[in-house]
Protein backbone atom coordinates (compact mmCIF):
# COMPACT_ATOMS: atom_id res chain seq x y z
CA UNK A 1 0.00 0.00 0.00
CA UNK A 2 1.40 3.23 -0.75
CA UNK A 3 0.01 6.83 0.31
CA UNK A 4 1.90 10.40 -0.51
CA UNK A 5 1.24 13.47 0.49
CA UNK A 6 1.94 16.63 -0.99
CA UNK A 7 1.30 20.76 0.02
CA UNK A 8 1.06 21.41 -3.66
CA UNK A 9 0.54 25.43 -3.03
CA UNK A 10 -2.68 25.94 -5.54
CA UNK A 11 -3.57 23.01 -7.40
CA UNK A 12 -4.04 24.72 -10.61
CA UNK A 13 -1.25 26.50 -10.44
CA UNK A 14 0.42 22.74 -9.53
CA UNK A 15 -1.83 21.34 -12.61
CA UNK A 16 -0.59 24.21 -15.06
CA UNK A 17 2.88 22.91 -14.20
CA UNK A 18 1.87 19.26 -14.73
CA UNK A 19 3.33 18.42 -11.68
CA UNK A 20 0.41 15.99 -10.63
CA UNK A 21 1.80 13.77 -13.21
CA UNK A 22 4.35 12.61 -11.21
CA UNK A 23 2.49 11.67 -8.24
CA UNK A 24 -0.65 9.90 -10.66
CA UNK A 25 2.48 8.13 -12.21
CA UNK A 26 3.32 6.54 -8.86
CA UNK A 27 -0.12 4.43 -8.54
CA UNK A 28 -0.56 5.38 -5.00
CA UNK A 29 -3.53 4.08 -3.32
CA UNK A 30 -4.63 7.33 -1.81
CA UNK A 31 -2.27 10.77 -2.95
CA UNK A 32 -3.59 13.16 -0.06
CA UNK A 33 -3.41 17.14 -0.84
CA UNK A 34 -3.08 20.11 0.81
CA UNK A 35 -3.43 23.69 -0.01
CA UNK A 36 -5.38 23.01 -2.97
CA UNK A 37 -6.72 26.89 -2.90
CA UNK A 38 -10.07 25.85 -4.71
CA UNK A 39 -13.43 24.32 -5.46
CA UNK A 40 -13.37 21.08 -7.83
CA UNK A 41 -15.96 23.28 -9.62
CA UNK A 42 -13.44 25.69 -10.27
CA UNK A 43 -11.33 23.05 -12.79
CA UNK A 44 -11.74 23.56 -16.27
CA UNK A 45 -12.22 20.09 -17.95
CA UNK A 46 -8.37 20.07 -18.95
CA UNK A 47 -7.12 20.41 -15.52
CA UNK A 48 -10.27 17.68 -14.45
CA UNK A 49 -8.67 15.12 -17.29
CA UNK A 50 -5.49 15.11 -15.17
CA UNK A 51 -7.16 14.06 -12.56
CA UNK A 52 -6.29 10.25 -12.82
CA UNK A 53 -8.25 8.62 -9.63
CA UNK A 54 -11.71 9.28 -7.89
CA UNK A 55 -11.63 12.18 -4.86
CA UNK A 56 -13.01 13.66 -1.99
CA UNK A 57 -12.53 17.46 -1.86
CA UNK A 58 -12.92 19.67 1.21
CA UNK A 59 -12.39 23.24 0.21
CA UNK A 60 -12.16 26.07 2.51
CA UNK A 61 -15.36 28.64 2.71
CA UNK A 62 -12.92 31.30 2.05
CA UNK A 63 -12.16 31.50 -1.72
CA UNK A 64 -9.13 30.62 -2.83
CA UNK A 65 -7.89 29.73 0.62
CA UNK A 66 -6.61 26.46 2.16
CA UNK A 67 -8.36 22.93 1.37
CA UNK A 68 -7.51 19.67 0.95
CA UNK A 69 -8.62 17.03 -1.26
CA UNK A 70 -7.63 13.25 -1.79
CA UNK A 71 -7.22 10.86 -4.36
CA UNK A 72 -8.02 6.96 -3.73
CA UNK A 73 -7.69 3.82 -5.89
CA UNK A 74 -10.38 1.83 -4.11
CA UNK A 75 -13.27 3.94 -2.84
CA UNK A 76 -13.16 4.27 0.83
CA UNK A 77 -15.85 2.25 3.18
CA UNK A 78 -16.18 5.99 5.19
CA UNK A 79 -15.58 9.80 4.14
CA UNK A 80 -16.06 12.30 6.59
CA UNK A 81 -15.48 15.93 5.79
CA UNK A 82 -13.59 17.82 8.70
CA UNK A 83 -13.45 16.88 12.05
CA UNK A 84 -16.41 17.93 14.17
CA UNK A 85 -15.48 21.59 14.86
CA UNK A 86 -17.12 24.54 13.06
CA UNK A 87 -14.51 26.87 13.98
CA UNK A 88 -11.85 24.47 12.50
CA UNK A 89 -13.82 23.32 9.82
CA UNK A 90 -14.70 26.10 7.99
CA UNK A 91 -11.43 26.57 6.62
CA UNK A 92 -11.30 23.22 4.83
CA UNK A 93 -8.73 21.30 6.95
CA UNK A 94 -9.16 17.69 7.24
CA UNK A 95 -10.74 15.06 4.97
CA UNK A 96 -10.63 11.51 6.76
CA UNK A 97 -10.58 8.08 4.45
CA UNK A 98 -11.81 4.74 6.01
CA UNK A 99 -10.83 1.94 4.50
CA UNK A 100 -7.94 -1.08 4.74
CA UNK A 101 -8.37 -1.33 8.50
CA UNK A 102 -7.16 2.32 9.33
CA UNK A 103 -8.43 5.74 9.28
CA UNK A 104 -6.81 7.95 6.81
CA UNK A 105 -6.40 11.68 7.99
CA UNK A 106 -4.99 13.77 4.79
CA UNK A 107 -4.68 17.41 7.00
CA UNK A 108 -3.18 20.91 6.14
CA UNK A 109 -2.42 22.65 9.69
CA UNK A 110 -2.98 25.94 10.36
CA UNK A 111 0.34 28.21 9.96
CA UNK A 112 0.55 30.70 12.73
CA UNK A 113 2.41 33.34 11.20
CA UNK A 114 -0.27 35.76 10.97
CA UNK A 115 0.11 36.80 14.92
CA UNK A 116 -0.41 35.34 18.36
CA UNK A 117 -4.42 34.68 17.64
CA UNK A 118 -3.32 32.39 14.74
CA UNK A 119 -0.92 30.49 16.69
CA UNK A 120 -3.77 30.11 19.54
CA UNK A 121 -6.13 28.52 16.33
CA UNK A 122 -3.31 26.26 15.45
CA UNK A 123 -2.84 24.99 19.32
CA UNK A 124 -6.67 25.08 19.37
CA UNK A 125 -6.23 22.59 16.06
CA UNK A 126 -3.81 20.60 17.50
CA UNK A 127 -6.26 20.07 20.55
CA UNK A 128 -8.93 19.28 18.92
CA UNK A 129 -7.24 16.85 16.71
CA UNK A 130 -5.91 14.50 19.33
CA UNK A 131 -9.17 14.41 21.45
CA UNK A 132 -10.66 12.98 18.43
CA UNK A 133 -7.50 10.56 18.28
CA UNK A 134 -7.59 9.08 21.67
CA UNK A 135 -11.29 8.55 21.32
CA UNK A 136 -10.67 6.81 18.16
CA UNK A 137 -7.73 4.81 19.72
CA UNK A 138 -9.81 3.63 22.60
CA UNK A 139 -12.27 2.24 20.50
CA UNK A 140 -9.54 0.23 18.78
CA UNK A 141 -9.02 2.25 15.59
CA UNK A 142 -5.86 2.56 13.52
CA UNK A 143 -4.89 5.89 12.23
CA UNK A 144 -2.69 7.67 9.84
CA UNK A 145 -2.73 11.23 9.86
CA UNK A 146 -0.40 12.44 7.27
CA UNK A 147 -0.01 16.50 5.71
CA UNK A 148 1.46 19.82 6.62
CA UNK A 149 1.80 19.86 9.98
CA UNK A 150 3.03 23.42 9.75
CA UNK A 151 6.06 22.87 12.26
CA UNK A 152 8.91 21.22 12.49
CA UNK A 153 9.31 18.80 15.74
CA UNK A 154 12.91 18.99 16.48
CA UNK A 155 16.52 20.90 15.72
CA UNK A 156 17.10 18.49 13.05
CA UNK A 157 14.36 18.69 11.09
CA UNK A 158 14.91 22.87 10.10
CA UNK A 159 18.68 24.22 8.87
CA UNK A 160 18.75 27.30 11.44
CA UNK A 161 16.70 25.96 14.72
CA UNK A 162 18.64 28.50 16.87
CA UNK A 163 17.47 31.65 14.58
CA UNK A 164 13.69 30.22 14.72
CA UNK A 165 12.92 29.58 18.35
CA UNK A 166 11.03 32.14 18.40
CA UNK A 167 9.38 31.83 14.38
CA UNK A 168 5.92 30.02 13.96
CA UNK A 169 6.70 26.86 13.02
CA UNK A 170 9.34 25.82 15.73
CA UNK A 171 7.49 27.49 18.62
CA UNK A 172 8.08 25.78 21.65
CA UNK A 173 4.32 25.45 22.41
CA UNK A 174 3.89 24.09 18.84
CA UNK A 175 6.62 21.55 18.87
CA UNK A 176 5.19 20.69 21.95
CA UNK A 177 2.12 19.75 20.62
CA UNK A 178 3.56 17.43 18.25
CA UNK A 179 5.49 15.37 20.94
CA UNK A 180 1.87 15.18 22.21
CA UNK A 181 0.90 13.03 19.81
CA UNK A 182 3.82 10.69 19.91
CA UNK A 183 3.52 10.73 23.51
CA UNK A 184 -0.40 9.67 22.85
CA UNK A 185 0.19 6.57 20.58
CA UNK A 186 1.64 7.59 17.58
CA UNK A 187 4.66 7.28 16.05
CA UNK A 188 7.10 9.73 13.51
CA UNK A 189 7.53 6.79 11.01
CA UNK A 190 9.86 8.82 9.21
CA UNK A 191 12.32 9.76 12.10
CA UNK A 192 11.56 6.67 13.61
CA UNK A 193 13.44 4.68 10.17
CA UNK A 194 15.85 7.36 9.93
CA UNK A 195 16.64 8.84 13.36
CA UNK A 196 20.03 10.90 11.85
CA UNK A 197 18.91 11.87 8.58
CA UNK A 198 18.63 15.33 7.59
CA UNK A 199 16.20 15.54 4.87
CA UNK A 200 13.66 18.56 4.26
CA UNK A 201 9.73 19.04 2.27
CA UNK A 202 9.59 22.63 2.56
CA UNK A 203 11.82 25.65 1.15
CA UNK A 204 10.96 29.54 1.33
CA UNK A 205 10.74 30.97 -2.29
CA UNK A 206 13.03 33.59 -1.26
CA UNK A 207 17.25 33.44 -1.53
CA UNK A 208 17.34 30.50 -3.72
CA UNK A 209 16.41 28.55 -0.65
CA UNK A 210 15.81 25.00 -2.00
CA UNK A 211 19.22 25.25 -4.20
CA UNK A 212 20.95 26.24 -0.85
CA UNK A 213 19.45 23.30 1.49
CA UNK A 214 17.75 25.63 3.60
CA UNK A 215 14.57 24.09 4.62
CA UNK A 216 12.01 22.55 6.67
CA UNK A 217 10.77 19.26 7.52
CA UNK A 218 6.84 20.02 7.60
CA UNK A 219 5.04 17.46 6.14
CA UNK A 220 4.92 13.98 8.15
CA UNK A 221 3.09 10.81 8.36
CA UNK A 222 2.39 9.43 11.93
CA UNK A 223 1.15 6.05 12.41
CA UNK A 224 -0.67 4.42 15.66
CA UNK A 225 2.16 2.26 17.29
CA UNK A 226 0.13 -0.89 16.29
CA UNK A 227 0.61 0.40 12.66
CA UNK A 228 4.42 -0.10 12.97
CA UNK A 229 5.27 -3.09 11.87
CA UNK A 230 3.18 -2.63 8.54
CA UNK A 231 5.41 0.47 8.22
CA UNK A 232 8.20 -0.52 5.03
CA UNK A 233 9.68 2.79 4.26
CA UNK A 234 8.91 6.64 4.23
CA UNK A 235 10.40 8.73 0.89
CA UNK A 236 11.12 12.35 1.10
CA UNK A 237 10.82 13.13 -2.82
CA UNK A 238 13.28 16.32 -2.52
CA UNK A 239 13.56 16.23 -6.30
CA UNK A 240 10.15 16.24 -7.28
CA UNK A 241 9.21 20.08 -7.90
CA UNK A 242 6.05 22.08 -8.68
CA UNK A 243 5.35 23.63 -5.19
CA UNK A 244 7.87 24.96 -2.61
CA UNK A 245 6.66 21.71 -0.59
CA UNK A 246 7.78 17.89 -2.34
CA UNK A 247 5.63 15.04 -1.93
CA UNK A 248 6.19 12.18 1.14
CA UNK A 249 5.38 8.67 0.68
CA UNK A 250 4.19 5.85 3.11
CA UNK A 251 5.23 2.69 1.87
CA UNK A 252 3.05 -0.32 4.22
CA UNK A 253 2.91 -4.14 3.77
Amino acid sequence: MKIITWNVNGIRAALGKNALDWAFEQQPDALCLQEVKARPEQLNDEQRSQLKLPFAWNPAQRPGYSGVATFFKEQPDEIVIGMGGEQFDVEGRVIQTVGAGCRLFNIYFPNGQRGQERVDYKLGFYSHLLSLCDALHKRGESIIITGDFNTAHMPIDLKNPKENVKTSGFLPEEREWVQKFLDHGFVDVYRHLYPDKVEYTWWTYRLNARQRGIGWRLDYFLVSEKLLPHVKDVIIHEKVMGSDHCPVELVLV
